[in-house]
């Protein structure tokens, strides 16, 4: 049977990681740079496979010289070779072609990616040929490596993956800021007596949405399981373009049944040393392309991360140090105010210069499924707070009391008929337990030091953008 095109080739990266011996190969990958003279003409071709391309050179006597010389940023190629020790610095090995093969071409008039610094902004216009520059493609190798590590720490901690809804009829958070999900004809929407939209008509037979969160599900499945967790898309429709906000984005959902608040803050801080350790021996070179672009050693942040204790304050000691800091925030701080992205930089860069959690916020900040402290003003809430972004990680015990879980969703305004099925869990062989939403992009933006989660991930959704 004749050899398949793909087992034919050699990937860069395990050039580069001395997997491959020196002698005749053969690569394919997109043309990054080329320059050319009357002798010789020098190529830089990546395959995304890692962020160092490889060098090769062809000699003017090849028969194929012209095509060679005629090769622009952009076109797709595959080179037979011989790879040798490259006598130039900046690399071990170059490849001396010696014969090439045109896949595809790419009019440098028309070629969106030029060799000249293109800025982040003009990027994401360009979101579909964004990942050949070698910013970007380190960025998603990277967030693939972080991935890798979440599962794995999970799978080594004896968890279950569960795949939860994306389609829901519960707005987990109460926020309300959902999208709303229809079978309709938006022409001609069924209305009842009262002139309002007839759900019942719907395909759900009832008011859906995209979830904005896997917990609920979570939750119910660790009742049976113990531990869980979920890594899969969450939607928020909050009419926001900061930098911090996108209107989809991945969730990591773990829940842990038998654990309280602080079982929980400890496996959200061993799951971000993990990944980080991971990320610094794995993908150090991506890690590295990215910190050239952002131009923010994030690497002191992560080392942060292994090297000091993650600081526990609660949130009215956090008020308070706020308030004695002397510093005038851009949004006042009182107790009961919600910490924005200046508090919570104060306190883990400014104040412990450390990542921190802060934790027992008051109730009314927080989801109805939060533990009521017993001072009836604060919940067994976390947040991790890191430094270079702020929080990365959210959760907290759950309220495993059916009565104080009836009470908070009456005043949340939360409909207990409708949401029956997750009180049965209290009701029937409820336990302690708790559970934690990381943001991957949060995550891979403060690995990165990029600055706008937009970059984070490979087609950003925000108001207004759902291209590509």
């Amino acid at each position: 049977m004749a050899q398949t095109l793909l087992q034919s080739l050699t990937s860069i990266s395990d050039i580069h990681l001395d997997k491959i011996s020196a002698g005749v190969v053969r690569v394919a990958g997109w043309v990054r740079t080329k320059r050319s003279s009357k002798k010789f003409s020098f190529i830089e071709l990546n395959d995304g496979s890692s962020a160092k391309p490889l060098q090769m050179i062809a000699d003017s006597s090849l028969p194929q010289y012209n095509l060679i010389e005629n090769l622009t940023t952009g076109c797709a190629i595959e080179c037979l070779g011989q790879l040798v020790l490259s006598p130039g610095k900046g690399q071990k090995y170059e490849l001396q072609i010696s014969h090439v093969t045109l896949f595809g071409d790419a009019d440098p008039e028309t070629y969106p990616l030029q060799k000249k610094e293109m800025s982040l902004e003009y990027l994401r216009e360009v979101a579909h040929m964004r990942v050949r520059t070698a910013t970007f493609a380190s960025v998603f190798r990277l967030r693939s490596r972080a991935s890798l590590a979440i599962h794995r720490f999970f799978e080594e901690r004896g968890f279950h993956y569960v795949h939860t809804p994306i389609l829901t009829t519960s707005d987990g958070e109460g926020a309300g800021e959902t999208f709303k999900v229809t079978h309709f004809d938006l022409g001609k929407v069924p209305k009842n007596k009262a002139g309002e939209v007839d759900f019942s008509q719907d395909f759900f037979c009832e008011p859906s949405m995209l979830c904005v969160t896997g917990q609920l599900e979570a939750e119910l499945l660790a009742m049976g399981l113990g531990k869980v967790y979920t890594f899969g898309p969450t939607f928020r429709a909050e009419n926001s373009n900061t930098s911090r906000h996108l209107s989809e984005f991945w969730m990591v959902e773990p829940e842990v049944a038998f654990a309280n608040l602080e079982d929980n803050m400890d496996l959200a801080q061993d799951l971000i040393r993990y990944v980080v350790r991971d990320v610094l021996e794995n993908a150090s070179d991506d890690l590295d392309a990215c910190i050239q672009k952002s131009q923010v050693n994030s690497r002191e942040y992560l080392q942060l991360a292994l090297d000091k204790p993650f600081v526990k304050v609660s949130y009215t000691e956090a008020v308070n140090i706020l308030l004695n800091s002397g510093k005038v925030f851009e949004y006042p701080v009182a107790w009961g105010c919600d910490l924005k992205s200046e508090h919570e930089r104060f306190l883990c860069e400014q104040y412990f210069q450390s990542p921190t959690i802060v934790f027992d916020y008051p109730e009314e900040l927080k989801a109805f499924y939060m533990y009521l402290n017993d001072d009836g003003k604060t919940v067994k809430a976390m947040d991790i707070l890191m430094p270079g972004i702020g929080e990365v990680v959210g959760g907290s015990q759950r309220e495993d009391r059916e009565h104080i879980l009836l009470d908070r969703m009456q005043k949340k305004e939360i409909d207990a008929q409708h949401m029956d099925w997750y009180l049965n869990t209290r009701r029937f062989g409820g336990v302690p337990h708790a559970g934690f939403g990381l943001g991957l992009e949060r995550l891979i933006l403060w690995m990165t030091g990029l600055g706008n989660v937009r970059d984070v991930i490979p087609f950003p959704r925000t108001p207004g953008h759902c291209k590509f």
